[in-house]
């Protein structure tokens, strides 16, 4: 993809539509009714790419602040692990992948006990496990969130696509690029040296890409949106 230093961007904002970022779910909480821009004529809700890019942003600068060894990154589908783990290489982090063992978080005793200063969520439905072990720990919460998500545990939503192959690879890419940028252990874009495919699931041969939808997509297509209760916490 290619960068212009001159703008106002983190990239173009044609990166974001190519890439799939800015669509939702067919599903829509109240609290992710403020992102959303429109609704398609399939019913699938459109996010707003200007709010996409700025926080990222915003969630760069929250992140720089933290010490790298306590920032955890999560993903627990398919799509989400390859971006989640090529960031924590990137800014000095740690990812959890897949399956969350019970008490990561909240029991010193077990054997791969983490004490994380600060939580990176791929999503906050199919990571729910985990957020609810984070609460304990006080722990503040980034969370990447598609229409569908509820954001009561969540301190700072990034709007976007968080089922897409494409759209997470270059959200985690421009997360981590911003991080990196933020605590200046570089100055430009160009000095960044991974690319935006190396945070791509690579697919197999023969395997077709597919959205991987929420389970609420199917369930309650037919029911009326969640009014949801509002912003509880800081985002």
């Amino acid at each position: 993809m290619e960068e212009k230093n001159e703008s106002k961007h983190l990239v173009e904002l044609d990166d974001y539509l190519k890439t799939g970022s800015h669509i939702g779910t067919k599903f829509k909480t109240g609290d992710m009714k403020r992102y959303i821009f429109k609704q398609r004529k399939d019913g699938l809700k459109v996010l707003d790419v200007e709010t996409i890019d700025s926080r990222i942003k915003i969630a760069a600068k929250f992140l720089a602040g933290y010490d790298p060894k306590g920032i955890i990154v999560v993903a627990r589908k398919t799509y989400g692990q390859e971006p989640a783990k090529q960031f924590a290489e990137a800014v000095g982090g740690k990812a959890i992948l897949g399956r969350f063992i019970p008490g990561t978080f909240t029991n010193p005793e077990a054997k791969k006990f983490i004490e994380p200063k600060i939580v990176v969520v791929t999503d906050p439905e199919s990571d729910k496990q985990i957020l609810k072990e984070v609460a304990k720990t006080k722990a503040p919460v980034v969370a990447m969130c598609s229409t569908n998500n509820n954001l009561t545990t969540i301190d700072l939503v990034i709007p976007i696509n968080n089922k897409g192959r494409k759209s997470m690879a270059l959200a985690y890419f421009l997360l981590a690029r911003e991080v990196l940028k933020e605590r200046g252990d570089i100055k430009k874009n160009e000095e960044f040296t991974k690319k935006v495919e190396d945070f791509e699931y690579k697919m197999k041969e023969g395997q077709k890409e597919k959205m991987q939808r929420s389970p609420r997509d199917s369930r309650d297509r037919d029911r009326r949106p969640d009014r949801g209760r509002g912003f509880q916490r800081r985002r």
